[in-house]
């Protein structure tokens, strides 16, 4: 239990050195267009020729450097009919209503009260109440795996405060079973909380905003149009589980790989069929997150794990959901460094993939698994000894 509980030991942000860090600082050094434009000034003003190989090396260093990123911006830019010279109008916090499934715990509690300091409206939709001081802050009892339940709250929340402009779709549950020790209930449950409920809210809250396509919304408690521009974003938090296989993992890995499709077939569908790409959509991949959800998963303590595949705090993924709203640009966000390799390991040959999986411990990771979020009655009290929360980074145990 000891070792158990020491990997989920966090320090201050700046104390441990991971390859996210170490990525963070090239990007401002190394491979930053501006930092390497001076490289060949530098070697110039020292007394070098423009025509030195120094002096032309480094500039096609720069030349390249620059391209890389011309055309990672340029392809945002072209996804989000953006304009190279002038960026989106600022997003007016004070006139957005924000809805957060799975808001009372976790990743969804931290960006409700997060969004509530910065005096946005936001709403919180969960089975539990959300325990906070924030006045801002409205929650409705509503159980998203179900549809009539998301439906009748729906219309509650569009006459007490208006129609949403962010809609973001956090709740989740993993079970940790073998297919062959998993019930029926539990795939059910995994579908219907993973799946299911993104279905649900978006046909609760999509259709007014596609029938406005201007991105207005419906000012507070009146009939008039707010004189606010603003686009709808809908954010999906999935998981890089979603795109690779793991052991014990089957109903979850497939119900997020189910959410990375629908999240990829409805950017088309909004574009092209229902002509509103106005109507942003981001999905996070995350690795593993340092919450409640996976807090009794056994992960590698080795410094080479921890260096290459550094555990995400909460607050990492709060930051990149704001940071998506604020820049409002539909994108895909990877989180850690690592994740962004995912997607290609599985063109990778047998071999390299297995070492991979295995370095990760991705396929022993969940064999003490213990389900503590989203326990049904019928699956009886936490077993003693299992770690129950985890909070500020650190888990505590019955």
């Amino acid at each position: 239990m000891e070792a158990q509980e020491a990997q989920y030991d966090a320090t201050p942000i700046f104390d441990s050195f991971d390859v996210d860090l170490l990525v963070k600082v090239l990007a401002h050094t190394a491979f930053s267009p501006f930092f390497t434009f001076f490289i060949p000034v530098f070697y110039y003003f020292q007394g070098a020729k423009w025509s030195d190989n120094i002096v032309v090396y480094s500039a096609l260093y720069c030349g390249a450097t620059c391209a890389f990123w011309f055309i990672k911006w340029y392809s945002r830019l072209y996804r989000n009919q953006g304009n190279l010279l002038f960026g989106p109008p600022r997003l007016d916090w004070g006139e957005q209503i924000v809805v957060v499934t799975g808001g009372a715990s976790g990743i969804g509690e931290l960006i409700a009260n997060t969004l509530a300091v910065r005096n946005v409206n936001v709403v919180v939709l969960d089975v539990n109440p959300i325990v906070t001081e924030n006045y801002n802050i409205t929650y409705y009892k509503c159980d998203v795996s179900k549809w009539e339940e998301v439906e009748a709250v729906a219309q509650t929340i569009v006459e007490e405060l208006g129609h949403p402009t962010v809609l973001i779709n956090n709740a989740g549950v993993v079970q940790g079973k073998s297919i062959l020790d998993l019930k029926p209930e539990d795939i059910q449950q995994t579908f219907s909380v993973n799946t299911l409920a993104h279905f649900w809210t978006l046909k609760a809250f999509l259709p007014e905003m596609i029938k406005q396509k201007t991105g207005h919304i419906v000012g507070r408690n009146t009939g008039s149009l707010s004189t606010y521009a603003h686009v709808f974003r809908q954010i999906n938090i999935a998981s890089i589980a979603g795109i690779v296989g793991m052991a014990r993992m089957t109903d979850y890995n497939a119900s997020k790989a189910a959410l990375i499709s629908l999240h990829e077939s409805l950017r088309y569908e909004l574009d092209h069929t229902h002509r509103t790409p106005g109507i942003r959509t981001t999905l996070v991949l995350p690795g593993h997150i340092q919450t409640p959800l996976f807090s009794t998963v056994t992960l590698p303590s080795s410094r080479f794990f921890k260096f290459f595949f550094p555990i995400l705090q909460p607050v990492t993924v709060v930051k990149a959901v704001i940071a998506a709203l604020d820049e409002q640009h539909s994108r895909v966000v990877f989180l850690p460094f690592y994740a962004h390799f995912v997607p290609y390991l599985v063109l990778m040959p047998s071999f390299v993939r297995d070492l991979g999986q295995w370095v990760a411990g991705a396929n022993a990771g969940m064999d003490n698994f213990v389900k503590i979020s989203g326990r049904r009655p019928d699956e009886g009290p936490i077993p003693k000894g299992a770690i129950t929360t985890v909070t500020n980074g650190h888990s505590k145990s019955e």
